[in-house]
């Protein structure tokens, strides 16, 4: 286990999936942690659990970012996980040539915007001690093209070279706060759900999604976590603008199936 004790820990997107994993991995790492999402009663149950702190946050929202500031001044890790694909709600195009404006802006104002806001609060929590480890929640689709997932795909590209820039930022300052991506590719979370389905052939889809992977399989959340604590740590201080894929080899030369 990584050593995290008497870090305060904040993850965006806290209430299921790889943030509640990030968040559990945290926790029994030693670190104080500080759960958010939009989700209110979702946070809160998660948080309880836990035995954590927790905060109504919505990632694309200026106002309770400056609310959270107020509460949480100084902190030691910023994950900024909260993300969507924008199928969440519905099977609506989001291809380069259907997909509507508001549709694209939807997504890109969780995972980008949202990640912006959170760097930026973070750098200003950080700055009285000068150090601090950003992490940012990419995806593999940052780093090819998905035709039928456009705005995600676009969201997540920015996000990748976002954190290139605050890390060079950071540094320019003379500051010890470092910020890194992370580019999961198949990792079994709710938000697969709407591709995946619940019907007969549910086990079907899924070989079929990750059958480019070399490893031939889904990856699991508290994998992803456990690269996000390393990150975290004393352990990874020369590590800044860094990207750093956890798909199962898939981005090592297979043919990307981004369909």
């Amino acid at each position: 286990m990584t050593n995290l004790t008497g870090k305060i820990c904040v993850v965006t997107g806290a209430a299921r999936g790889i943030g509640a994993a990030i968040a559990t991995r945290f926790r029994e790492d030693g670190a104080q942690v500080i759960a958010t999402d939009k989700n209110s009663a979702g946070v809160k149950r998660f948080a309880e659990n836990l035995g954590c702190g927790f905060a109504t946050l919505d990632v694309r929202n200026e106002a309770d970012w400056n609310v959270f500031a107020e509460t949480h001044p100084q902190i030691d890790v910023m994950v900024n996980n909260a993300g969507v694909t924008g199928f969440e709600d519905a099977a609506r195009p989001h291809d380069p040539e259907h997909a509507s404006l508001a549709d694209w802006r939807a997504v890109h104002a969780v995972n980008l915007d949202g990640t912006f806001l959170g760097c930026r609060y973070a750098i200003g929590a950080m700055r009285a001690k000068g150090l601090g480890s950003i992490i940012n929640i990419s995806s593999r689709s940052g780093l090819v093209g998905v035709p039928g997932a456009s705005a995600y795909a676009s969201s997540k590209a920015a996000i990748r070279n976002h954190s290139k820039s605050v890390a060079l930022y950071c540094a320019e300052q003379g500051l010890a706060i470092r910020c890194n991506s992370l580019h999961p590719g198949a990792i079994l979370t709710p938000i697969w759900e709407p591709m995946i389905g619940d019907g007969p052939d549910r086990d079907a889809r899924m070989a079929d999604l990750v059958q480019d992977t070399p490893l031939k399989r889904f990856g699991r959340a508290n994998e992803v976590a456990a690269l996000v604590a390393f990150l975290a740590s004393d352990e990874a201080a020369y590590i800044t603008g860094a990207e750093l894929s956890i798909d199962g080899g898939l981005m090592a030369g297979t043919a990307a199936r981004p369909g």
